[in-house]
């Protein structure tokens, strides 16, 4: 008798590029819960990352089985960047403003604080989604024009730091008319106040003037649609999150009894803000991505502009220099570093015109910096593993194996697999990376041994790897059949391969 064949998982019933908002909205808020929070351990830019990848990978096991594997790693590559841009912005003196001690009961500094975080988590996310959305509506975005729309939205951003972030004369107490960070306003009387210089109506008239690029020029209606669903749900997000921490603050009698108090001690609520903000963030470009389900569409070729000499050379040059701005100082890389359109130029024009470059920013370049400050953190600031068992285990191997996988991926892609099939296996090798770097920066707080402040975090965190994990072992079993092939195309095509 033939056998009959397996019935489907529940998870891979959805499976027909039509996934349930349900889970659409359950896996993009892990992924950005866990990924966020991850990033509070790691600074800024590189850390975002992490999220914006995350997110990304989900979006493509679910949305991107008619996608090839290039055009997919390149919308991970491009969301991951752009989760990196508003990693420049300040923020820790805008959360000071909603909880400080000096300010607790100060309902005009809270809500003036509420209103900063707002303004940042929107044009933060923004740029997530906007060039995530780039990398899903069908629409072909060539190297250079990448490179000179960058440059034009360095001018603007130069443009809003003038007009909206100007003048900062700490010193003659001259601040911005509009200012989020602590100053004289709030702290009259405290001498020894340092207002940090702020960026983000810079920030903010680039992600403007990008957004009508995308819709006025581009007509690229799926950029343009998701990128207000990251501008909300970033402006959401942050203030969210931010009101569990402060409510804390205002509240502080209520933590010292009852089971409120019982959960004090083991409370990492700096972390706790970080993971429900990217946790709503995530819903938000889950939202976006559904909604627009019908729009998204690969496009009509993968072009090919760089050879793989070049694409190779380049893509040193890229990594050292985040190695480099990470790990070292090098004050001309820094001064570069600091205008982070400039410094993103050359990933983003990678990632849009070589056939390898988007698989290995996606995978090994997000994970160079944030294996190196773990390393950093427990073999070099806290001697709780020798320097050369944590540069084998948390460095070496970490990477080698991101980029033989990268590489792995980058041929499979070539032999017509999905985007699906990329983003299943990117995703599940990604999600554990990140948790077990980030679990032992937490010094392992597995959860038969004594609480501490990071074993919420952990469990929570640990939570959300289990939904990813099943995710790309369910969801992403019928990724695997093969496109009728593998498209490529543009100037230099048939060298490029």
């Amino acid at each position: 008798m033939p056998s009959r064949p397996n019935p489907p998982s529940p998870l891979h019933t959805l499976a027909d590029d039509r996934p349930s908002l349900a889970l659409t909205l359950l896996l993009t808020a892990a992924a950005g819960g866990m990924g966020w929070g991850i990033r509070g351990q790691y600074g800024h830019e590189s850390g975002a990352m992490i999220a914006g990848a995350l997110v990304a990978l989900v979006i493509g096991l679910l949305f991107c089985k008619r996608f090839s594997s290039l055009s997919t790693a390149r919308m991970v590559a491009l969301a991951a960047v752009g989760a990196s841009f508003g990693g420049a912005m300040t923020y820790g003196q805008t959360v000071g403003l909603t909880h400080d001690a000096e300010l607790v009961g100060n309902w005009a500094a809270l809500r003036w604080g509420m209103l900063g975080l707002a303004i940042k988590g929107g044009v933060w996310i923004g740029f997530a989604g906007l060039l995530m959305g780039m990398g899903l509506g069908g629409k072909r975005y060539g190297a250079l024009e990448i490179l000179l729309l960058f440059f034009a939205l360095s001018a603007v951003h130069l443009a809003g730091l003038y007009l909206l972030n100007e003048p900062f004369e700490p010193a003659q107490r001259r601040l911005p008319a509009v200012y989020f960070s602590g100053d004289w306003r709030w702290f009259p009387d405290k001498a020894d106040l340092e207002p940090r210089r702020e960026c983000w109506g810079g920030y903010l008239l680039a992600l403007i003037a990008l957004w009508g690029y995308v819709a006025a020029v581009k007509r690229d209606a799926v950029a343009r649609n998701v990128a207000l669903f990251a501008v909300v749900f970033g402006a959401i997000g942050f203030p969210l999150g931010q009101s569990i921490q402060a409510y804390h603050a205002w509240n502080a009698a209520d933590f010292k009894q009852g089971w409120l108090g019982t959960v004090e001690p083991y409370m990492n609520w700096w972390n706790a803000m970080e993971t429900v903000f990217g946790m709503t963030m995530g819903f938000g470009l889950g939202l976006g991505a559904w909604l627009n389900r019908r729009r998204l569409a690969p496009p009509a070729e993968d072009e090919v502009e760089l050879s793989p000499p070049a694409e190779a050379v380049l893509l040193a040059v890229h990594a050292s220099a985040v190695a480099v701005w990470n790990f070292a100082y090098f004050p001309p890389l820094d001064r570069l570093a600091d205008q982070t359109f400039v410094m993103g130029l050359l990933p983003l024009a990678l990632t849009v015109s070589g056939r390898y470059a988007a698989y290995f920013i996606a995978l090994p370049i997000v994970a160079l910096p944030i294996c190196g400050k773990t390393l950093r953190e427990l073999s070099y600031y806290h001697a709780e593993i020798s320097p050369a068992l944590g540069w084998m285990a948390i460095v070496v191997a970490p990477l080698a194996v991101t980029a033989v996988v990268a590489a792995g991926l980058a041929q499979g892609g070539r032999r017509g697999q999905s985007g699906a099939s990329f983003a299943r296996w990117s995703l599940l090798l990604s999600s554990w990376l990140y948790f077990w770097l980030n679990f032992g920066f937490f010094r392992f707080p597995w959860p038969w041994q004594e609480p501490t402040a990071r074993s919420p975090s952990a469990l929570v965190f640990s939570i959300c790897l289990l939904l990813l994990t099943l995710a790309s072992l369910a969801y992403g079993n019928g990724s695997q059949r093969r496109l009728p092939s593998a498209r490529s195309g543009g100037v230099t095509r048939t060298g490029a391969r």
